[in-house]
């Protein structure tokens, strides 16, 4: 059993397999970067895919200065945002407005569930309102528990551009979960 660092050698020099590994140590992480990005799993997969498509064709050029989760969660916030930027373009209607694929176990505190459940999806409606540049500096602070510094290097931004983002992005969502709660007071 090869440690990380090995792996990435191994997968510099070319070994498949090595790089294989890589993707199953990395997995997880990588597919929950990308549902907080671009809000369903359908996207996301497209995206991971993408993702470690890049990931392996760019191996070679990974020098080790962070470390490769780092390094993958910079590819697949580029490959989320590309891959938003395209469907905003071919935008469709869903086919059932309001279905949302989660699980929808009610077994233990359904009042509270069924409360969770819809602020949840307040919360991701809301968040897919965001411009994908608001969106990936939102889930990386809040989600993820980034430091501003840490935004600006995985998004190839300036530390106050990363600051200006998330202070905008929160703005827009208090904005919008506001509107949508007095939305619902006044029916």
């Amino acid at each position: 059993m090869m440690d990380e660092t090995q792996l990435i050698a191994a997968a510099q020099s070319g070994d498949r397999l090595a790089f294989d590994e890589l993707v199953r140590l990395t997995y997880l992480d990588v597919f929950t970067l990308a549902v907080r990005l671009t809000g369903n799993d359908e996207d996301a997969r497209d995206v991971v895919q993408d993702a470690y498509l890049r990931a392996w064709k760019a191996i070679g050029g990974f020098r080790g200065d962070a470390q490769l989760s780092t390094w993958l969660y910079r590819i697949t916030a580029n490959c989320a945002s590309t891959h938003l930027s395209r469907r905003r373009r071919h935008r469709t209607e869903p086919l059932l407005p309001g279905l949302d694929p989660t699980e929808l176990r009610h077994e233990v505190q359904p009042e509270a569930m069924t409360e969770s459940m819809l602020e949840l999806q307040r919360i991701a409606a809301a968040l897919d309102e965001l411009p994908p540049k608001l969106r990936s500096v939102v889930v990386l602070r809040d989600v993820y528990g980034l430091a501003h510094e840490a935004i600006a290097e995985e998004l190839g931004i300036s530390v106050s551009a990363a600051k200006v983002r998330l202070h905008r992005a929160r703005k827009q969502l208090r904005d919008e979960m506001f509107e949508e709660r007095r939305s619902e007071r006044a029916v």
